[in-house]
């Protein structure tokens, strides 16, 4: 910890899962509050009810998703202003975080793999309070085993960063591969069985699905020791969730938006 007197508001909405187009807006109001100064730095934990497809900010919607099973089986499907890859958000099997801060406030490295690094390092810790020993795969993912738990992303726009990420408390791959697109059905089967190698989660590791608010307690812990500056318990303001609202209808439920590659 360094002597920075920056706190960081922590808002925690874990146990009020939102649709991924809130959780969306959400994110980028508070991003673009923290860099006019009328909010601080945040730290974030939430969790998608319904389910959800996030897509990535580059990524074609008719190559990645099957559109009309997300509709047959009722799970969203929403564009990131994050770059990466397409990621299915089951709604009771993840924990998303985000971290927003302004570059200015030198909370975090200015370099993209220092922040990475001092995040995910945070986000490691946390694990460990279950015993899951973890590891940074760089660029952005978290591994136990070789295994990944935890994909991240970041953006860097109006002079702020905001990089948010899962953790996998438990992994359904049979549903994502009925949302996502493959190659082939006969690559399917394949495809399957890869993931499965190459995919882990707290479940898996703990041999039962922990509770998301202990999960959400640890990781708080956690990168309380990577991040610089103490932490306050808080809530998005009025303006912010007025913001929210507007972004959410405006762009991320706008399907000119959700298919715009």
């Amino acid at each position: 910890m360094s002597g920075n007197e920056e706190s960081w508001r922590v808002i925690r909405q874990e146990r009020d899962p939102w649709p991924a187009v809130n959780n969306m807006g959400l994110d980028e109001s508070i991003l673009e509050h923290v860099s006019r100064g009328e909010s601080p730095p945040t730290l974030r934990f939430y969790m998608w009810k319904p389910s959800a497809i996030s897509l990535g900010y580059f990524q074609s919607l008719d190559m990645e998703v099957d559109v009309s099973s997300c509709k047959e089986l009722g799970v969203d499907v929403v564009r990131r202003i994050t770059g990466g890859g397409a990621v299915y958000h089951d709604s009771v099997g993840e924990l998303t975080y985000s971290v927003v801060a302004r570059e200015d406030q030198r909370l975090l490295p200015k370099d993209i793999m220092g922040s990475y690094r001092t995040i995910i390092d945070g986000l490691i810790s946390g694990l460990g309070v279950f015993g899951i020993e973890a590891s940074f795969r760089p660029l952005n993912d978290i591994v136990v085993s070789d295994m990944k738990i935890s994909g991240n992303a970041q953006t860097r726009r109006k002079g702020c960063m905001l990089q948010h990420g899962t953790i996998l408390l438990s992994v359904d791959v049979e549903t994502m591969f009925k949302l996502l697109r493959v190659p082939s059905e006969k690559m399917k089967g394949k495809l399957i069985q890869k993931v499965k190698g190459s995919v882990t989660s707290m479940e898996s590791q703990l041999g039962s699905r922990p509770d998301p608010t202990g999960v959400a307690d640890a990781l708080q812990e956690g990168l309380g020791e990577s991040l610089p500056g103490s932490q306050h318990l808080g809530e998005p303001s009025a303006e912010e969730m007025s913001r929210s609202e507007e972004i959410a209808r405006e762009r991320y439920g706008n399907p000119e938006w959700t298919s715009k590659r």
